[in-house]
């Protein structure tokens, strides 16, 4: 199995230890990874701007940077879903439909196509919150979302529920968006914002200690909400969690 590891450009810049806790779980389960040094940004953020075509260098470099992979794996559910439904800008060769069709967070590479389903080296003995971020919840299918008539679901969970000493606890609104929404958080700031302070208050006020998520750039924007509120919040990415930390 050839697997290449994609870190998004925020991971990279912010949260360098989520990349590295990424290759550290994978490696932890037999999966011989190759990171390619000439990786950029997915197009993402354009796409999310409305500049759909501008889009088109990126996404050929990525195209490029990925092509010949079984699978392509990041720490980014919004990242993961730009990739295999919007990576329109360019031509649609074989290549191209192949990277767009193997590309996988790492949530779903774990539960779905590894399979795991025991992490004993983990112990996380805290009151956790989990979100799961828009395009991860509805793009990814990876969890029930609430306005679907189903039964419930969630693989983030089912992952997080191995790890000895964690406790989930429930906020009243538990897949309502944070606000973040990519760059929505930068043209509707106020709007932005304030559904930040909601999300992170529904989650203070239901005893979560840590937010756990599969979409770093999610717990970056509560972080910054958090901390302008003064809530005794902390904030950790899943796969650190996995990984073995404990704090």
């Amino acid at each position: 199995m050839k697997v290449a590891l994609f870190i998004p450009c925020y991971v990279d810049a912010f949260f360098p230890e989520v990349g590295i806790a990424t290759l550290e779980l994978l490696e932890r389960f037999g999966v011989e990874v190759d990171y390619p040094l000439d990786q950029t940004c997915c197009g993402q953020p354009m796409g999310n701007s409305g500049c759909h075509a501008d889009a088109a260098g990126t996404e050929r470099l990525f195209a490029r940077n990925f092509a010949g992979y079984d699978h392509i794996v990041t720490p980014s559910g919004s990242c993961a879903h730009h990739v295999r439904d919007h990576l329109t800008a360019i031509e649609q060769t074989a290549a191209v439909q192949q990277v767009r069709r193997d590309t996988h967070e790492l949530v779903e590479f774990l539960h779905d196509v590894l399979q795991v389903r025991d992490f004993p080296w983990a112990e996380f003995p805290h009151k956790v919150g989990l979100h799961i971020g828009c395009a991860t919840l509805r793009g990814l299918r990876q969890a029930k979302a609430s306005e679907i008539d189903e039964p419930f679901f969630s693989k983030p969970m089912a992952l997080l529920s191995k790890v000895k000493g964690i406790e989930f606890v429930k906020p009243e609104r538990p897949d309502e968006c944070c606000g973040f929404g990519g760059t929505f958080s930068v043209f509707e700031e106020p709007v932005s914002a304030k559904m930040g302070v909601d999300k992170v208050t529904d989650h203070h006020r239901a005893g979560a200690q840590y937010i756990v998520s599969p979409d770093m750039s999610c717990v970056m924007h509560q972080k910054g909400c958090a901390e302008r509120l003064g809530l005794d919040l902390r904030f950790i990415h899943i796969a650190q969690v996995l990984n073995g930390a404990r704090e």
